[in-house]
C-alpha cells in the first residue's frame, strides 16, 4: 500500500484481506507521526502538532556565555533537569578556546539555575557553571547523552562527543553529568565534517549505540548540509558514517538534527531539525543595527522541521511544513536562530516541552520553551463528517486497550476489533463499542461486555476507530492498572 495521504484512502468495507505477517507491537505506544500502524483511512488527515511558545527560560547573559551560545541539549537524570549549552561570546572560527561547555539545573523543566561548580577559571574566575573549557574543538558542539544501555559503568553513565573534521569526535564520560573524562586520544567516530552537533545515544530497539553527524552531500563543504549515521557495540569502535536517506522531495539544508528516542515510545526516533535556509534574507542593515545582531548573520533565515526514523538509515520526511515557524519580531529572523535542543522531555503528566535557541547572535540571546500535549508530535483528525482508521493486523500483550484522544462537545469515538480478514470480533464490534467522549491522555476503550482484552492478546487483530470532530494522539495495549 502506498504511504498515508492526507487524504482520503480507500473505505474499510472494501478491504482486501491482508496477507503479510502482523506487527509485533507487545505493549508499545503508537504515535501518528508516520504510517508504521496504518492500513487504511477514510476521511482522516494526519495533522501536525503545534507547539505553543511558553516565553523564555533562560538568557545567555553571563560574560562567559553571550551572543554564540547553542546546540543545547536537555537531559532527565531521575527527578533532575540538566541543560547543556556552548558559551561564546564573541564570534570567531570554530573550535576555539574561548568556546565552552557549561550546565544549568532545574527540579521541573520551568526554572534553571547556573551551579557555580568552581572546576575553570573563565573571565578570572572559577565562580561559574562551565564543566569543560580548554579542550578545543570539543566544547564548539559537545553533545551529551544519557546513556540507558543495560550494565552501563556507573562511571560512564553520562557520554557525549565533540569535534571537527580535524580531530574526528571525541568521547568523553562522566558518572555526574558534571566531571568529564575523556575516554581515550583516539577519536571515536570519523568519516564527518561534523561542523554542527553530532549527536549519539543507547537504541533500546536497535541494541546499538547510533550517532547522527553532520556531513555534506558534497565534498567537503560543497553541496548541501545533511545528516549520516554511525553505528557502535560499545560506544568504542564505530561504523564508517552512512547518509540518511530523506525520501522524495528536494533536500534542504539539515544544520542540527536533534535526533533521539521519543520518551514515550522509545522504539521511534524524533528529530526536530534545525532547517537552514542559506541568502534567504529578511532584515536589512538598519533593522540588524538597531537589533545589535552581529553583522555577519542576519543574511539567512532558519525554522524547525519534524521528522522521523524507526533505525536504519532512512527519515520519514512526510511533514514538509515548519513545525516551529520563527515567531513574532525581526530578532526571530537571523542566521542560525529557532534551533531546537536535543531533547523533548516530558515536564507534566500532560505535558511535553521542547527547548529552542533564539535571537542567536544578538545581545538577547536565550532559549525559549515551547509546550506540546503528551504524545501531540501529530495525531489523526476527523471533522463534522466523521472519518475512520484501520490498523494493520497487531499482535498485542495486556489486557486493555488505552488512547489519547480529544473531541469535541459533540464528537467522540468508537473502537472495533477485528480478525485480520476484517470481520468485526463479537462482542468487540461498532455497535458493541462504548463511545469516548471527552480530551484525555489516557483513557480505556471499553465495550459493552466491559474492556478486558485478555482473549485477544498475543493474536492478530486489527483497530477499526471511527472518529467525528475528533484527534487520536496515540494508542497502547497495556496491563490492568
Amino acid at each position: 500500500m502506498t504511504p498515508l495521504i492526507l487524504t482520503s484512502l480507500l473505505a474499510a468495507t472494501l478491504l482486501v484481506p491482508f496477507d503479510g505477517e502482523p506487527l509485533e507491537i507487545g505493549a508499545e505506544r503508537q504515535l501518528f507521526v508516520d504510517d508504521h500502524v496504518i492500513d487504511q483511512v477514510t476521511g482522516v488527515q494526519q495533522r501536525l502538532g503545534v507547539p505553543r511558545d511558553e516565553g523564555p527560560v533562560f538568557t545567555f547573559d553571563r560574560s562567559w556565555e553571550g551572543p554564540f551560545s547553542g546546540y543545547s541539549t536537555v537531559l532527565v537524570d531521575g527527578a533532575r533537569y540538566l541543560l547543556y549549552y556552548r558559551g561564546l561570546p564573541v564570534a570567531g572560527a570554530d573550535g576555539t578556546d574561548r568556546e565552552t561547555t557549561c550546565v544549568a539545573f532545574s527540579d521541573d523543566g520551568l526554572h534553571w539555575i547556573r551551579p557555580e561548580l568552581g572546576l575553570h577559571e573563565v573571565d578570572g574566575s572559577t565562580a561559574n557553571n562551565v564543566v569543560l573549557a580548554g579542550v578545543a574543538p570539543v566544547t564548539h558542539n559537545f553533545s551529551p547523552f544519557l546513556d540507558t544501555r543495560p550494565g552501563v559503568d556507573p562511571r560512564e553513565r553520562f557520554k557525549g562527543l565533540g569535534g571537527n573534521e580535524h580531530t574526528g569526535l571525541i568521547g568523553y564520560a562522566s558518572p555526574d553529568g558534571v566531571h568529564w573524562t575523556r575516554i581515550r586520544e583516539e577519536p571515536l567516530v570519523t568519516g564527518g565534517m561534523f561542523d554542527s552537533q553530532n549527536v549519539a545515544f543507547w537504541s533500546e530497539a536497535e541494541q546499538c549505540y547510533v550517532c547522527y553527524l553532520r556531513t555534506w552531500t558534497g565534498g567537503g563543504y560543497s553541496g548541501i548540509r545533511s545528516v549520516s549515521r554511525s553505528t557502535s557495540p560499545d560506544f568504542l569502535e564505530w561504523s564508517d558514517p552512512v547518509p540518511m536517506d530523506f525520501g522524495d522531495g528536494e533536500l534542504e539544508h539539515i544544520y542540527t538534527n536533534q535526533t533521539h528516542p521519543y520518551v514515550r515510545a522509545p522504539q521511534v526516533y524524533i528529530a526536530i531539525a534545525a532547517r537552514f535556509m542559506p541568502g534567504r534574507r529578511v532584515l536589512s542593515e538598519e533593522d540588524a543595527r538597531r537589533l545589535g545582531v552581529d553583522p555577519r548573520y542576519f543574511g539567512d533565515c532558519s525554522d524547525a522541521v519534524l521528522m522521523t526514523s524507526r533505525g536504519g538509515t532512512t527519515y520519514d520526511r512526510r511533514f514538509r511544513e515548519a513545525f516551529l515557524r520563527p515567531g513574532i519580531g525581526l530578532g526571530n529572523w537571523v542566521s542560525r536562530s529557532n534551533y531546537p535542543a536535543l531533547n523533548l522531555v516530558q515536564t507534566s503528566p500532560e505535558e511535553l516541552s521542547l527547548y529552542v535557541n533564539q535571537n542567536y547572535a544578538q545581545p538577547s540571546a536565550e532559549l525559549r520553551r515551547y509546550s506540546l500535549r503528551v504524545d501531540g508530535l501529530a495525531s489523526l483528525a476527523a471533522g463534522h463528517e466523521g472519518g475512520e482508521l484501520l490498523t494493520r493486523p497487531v499482535r498485542f500483550t495486556g489486557d486493555r486497550l488505552e488512547l489519547n484522544f480529544a473531541t469535541s462537545a459533540a464528537g467522540g469515538i468508537r473502537v472495533e476489533l477485528q480478525e485480520p480478514d476484517g470481520t468485526p470480533i463479537p462482542g468487540f464490534t461498532l455497535e458493541d463499542s462504548v463511545e469516548l467522549i471527552g480530551n484525555e491522555i489516557a483513557r480505556d476503550a471499553s465495550w459493552r461486555g466491559g474492556r478486558d482484552l485478555s482473549a485477544l492478546s498475543d493474536r492478530p487483530v486489527r483497530l477499526r476507530v471511527v472518529l467525528r470532530d475528533a484527534e487520536l494522539f496515540s494508542f497502547r495495549f497495556h496491563e490492568r492498572r
